[in-house]
């Protein structure tokens, strides 16, 4: 994310390369009908997908300070089980062609209705749906087959 690349991104620092790259990126958009926030979608995403890379690659798990009581609501076997499905969840993700994935994570994840998740992959809202429901098909396939481990 920069020549100053950082390992540890919060949300705001995503956030701020996001409106960096897209004051950037404006003075070469191009109106092409398709509307000004699918332009901004593509660019959050790419820097989104850039700071899972960076924060994958990352071992460590530093904190600012130890907590005053220890939470026993989420202990080391349940995070461990939440860390496991996460990364089950990213591996049967990333065996989806690109715009499958884009229409579940716009719909399910982000909350978007058909109409809307149209308009920012420049496609039908019927199209969305189909899409949807196929990618829903295949990643059901891809668990009974035990495809999200790795």
């Amino acid at each position: 994310m920069g020549a100053g690349e950082r390992h540890l991104f919060s949300a705001d620092d995503v956030a701020q390369e996001v409106l960096m790259a897209v004051m950037t990126a404006l003075p070469r958009y191009q109106d092409q009908g398709r509307p000004f926030m699918a332009f901004v979608y593509g660019i959050a995403s790419h820097k989104v997908a850039d700071a899972m890379r960076s924060a994958s690659r990352i071992k460590a798990d530093p904190v600012d300070e130890l907590p005053e009581t220890v939470d026993f609501a989420n202990g080391p076997e349940q995070s461990a089980l939440d860390a496991d499905a996460g990364r089950q969840m990213r591996l049967l993700l990333e065996q989806l062609p690109e715009k499958q994935r884009e229409i579940l994570v716009l719909r399910l994840v982000v909350g978007l209705s058909a109409e809307e998740t149209a308009d920012m992959v420049d496609s039908s809202p019927g199209a969305v749906r189909v899409a949807q429901h196929r990618a829903l098909s295949k990643l059901k396939k891809l668990v009974n087959q035990g495809g999200g481990r790795r």
